[in-house]
């Protein structure tokens, strides 16, 4: 018995000792796609929700117009009342016969239900028209709300892809000039290089562990300024579930993107849209003038007792005329005015679009040829650094060279991440400038 007593004491002390060893291990990093940064972010950003609300808003307002202009309304009201009426002063009377100044006190009871129809109302269906286009515009400038926080998480998440790049190649270099120590201490030991060269490869290598940890600083930086984005936790740890990377993407003449682009970007259309609504506004301004015919009835209980009430009721047209209405002509001209410096908006924004669309394009194309130039000069780059360390290898040259070398290559790499980068920014700024950020930008890094 006591060695099974001993079995089970031991195998439950592993066991809580194993348990303890999961819970102290860290959770593993959220790796994050660029499609999963821009979901987290849409969903948490407050420009987003602002924009949200104002749709809501806009929706509210739509109800109210439409109820003015097309349905019924109708109250209830009922009463009773005990009075006493002055004849005199409605002048009542009767000469020579005696006859009373004040006559009750009576007591009647009605209850009564109003109803009112519009049937031709023209300035209240305009208004409803016109809070009609306003939702429109609401909805269209929620989703160029949505754009820009597309544009703005796809350039942080470059960043920090960018800063993973310069992780990478500082590692590289660091992983180089430890080479270069090693092989001038042995050197060094077998008599045939000098201590200025240990020296020089010491320095080296300091320099790029240097260089090593301020590029891992910044990369833990641009980490954190994404997470605070995407409306995560500040201590969640994340990994970049795609690299940087060079990707080509096939381009179109601007004439040809331009019209595609204005039926697409939100912000144009919700220009548009708004100027649709103050044309209806106006229509609704001029209609003050036009009759407004409407029905309206009531029905109800009527008697001097409880017990005594008897059925009445009304029904009759009504027509409306304004004769006289000086404040239709100021609004008029306010709302000319409000047309006049949309339209100014809407040309100054195809300018503008059609600016963007440009100079997206010509960055592409010059950031395609930083591309094939950087990577040619990597590789030279590259090349030279194996000469120089073969030459210093076979002691046919100290290692200045090497050093000289490894220099050129990490501004060689610099130069490619730069404008691998700037390319992929390109992308997104074309992206945006043609509307649709969200599938563009997906699109056009290769994700659908």
């Amino acid at each position: 018995m006591k060695p099974d007593f001993f079995k089970i004491a031991l195998l439950s002390l592993a066991a809580i000792v194993a348990s303890h060893a999961c819970l102290a291990q860290p959770p593993a990093p959220y790796r994050l796609t660029l499609q999963d940064a821009i979901q987290k972010a849409l969903q948490a950003n407050l420009s987003v929700l602002l924009a949200t609300t104002g749709v809501d808003e806009a929706q509210g307002a739509l109800e109210r117009s439409k109820a003015a202009a097309l349905f019924p309304r109708v109250n209830a009201q009922t009463y009773a009342n005990l009075q006493n009426r002055s004849l005199r002063a409605f002048g009542i009377s009767v000469p020579g016969i005696p006859f009373p100044s004040v006559v009750g006190p009576f007591s009647n009871y009605d209850f009564r239900i109003y109803a009112q129809q519009n049937v031709i109302d023209l300035a209240s269906y305009r208004a409803f028209k016109a809070s009609e286009h306003a939702v429109d515009a609401g909805k269209l400038d929620e989703q160029d709300a949505r754009d820009l926080i597309v544009r703005s998480i796809a350039a942080l998440y470059l960043g920090a892809q960018s800063s993973a790049a310069r992780v990478d190649a500082a590692q590289s270099r660091v992983t180089d000039s430890s080479t270069l120590l090693k092989l001038a201490t042995d050197r060094h030991a077998a008599g045939t290089a000098t201590g200025v060269d240990v020296l020089r490869a010491q320095v080296q290598l300091a320099n790029d562990k240097q260089a090593l940890l301020v590029a891992r600083n910044q990369f833990k930086q641009s980490l954190l300024a994404l997470v605070r984005n995407l409306g995560m936790d500040p201590g969640t740890a994340l990994e970049l579930a795609e690299p940087l990377r060079y990707q080509v993407l096939a381009q179109s003449q601007p004439e040809a993107l331009l019209p595609a682009a204005l039926k697409a970007r939100a912000d144009y259309l919700s220009l548009a849209s708004q100027r649709q609504g103050l044309v209806e506004q106006q229509r609704a301004s001029r209609a003050r003038f036009y009759p407004k015919l409407s029905l309206n009835g009531n029905i109800g209980e009527l008697g001097r007792s409880i017990g005594s009430v008897q059925t009445t009721g009304l029904i009759q047209g009504q027509i409306d005329f304004t004769v006289f209405d000086r404040d239709r002509n100021g609004e008029a001209d306010q709302l000319a005015s409000r047309v006049r410096r949309i339209d100014a908006q809407i040309a100054d924004l195809e300018r503008g679009v059609d600016q963007d669309i440009r100079q997206a394009l010509l960055n592409l194309d010059s950031a395609a040829e930083q591309v094939s130039v950087a990577k040619e000069g990597q590789e030279l780059a590259q090349r030279e650094l194996s000469l120089a360390q073969d030459r210093f290898e076979t002691g046919t040259a100290n290692n200045v060279e090497v050093v000289t070398a490894q220099d050129e290559l990490a501004r060689a790499e610099e130069n490619y991440i730069v404008a691998v980068s700037s390319h992929v920014d390109a992308k997104f700024a074309l992206a945006r400038a043609m509307g649709n950020t969200e599938k563009n930008i997906l699109e056009f890094m290769g994700n659908q």
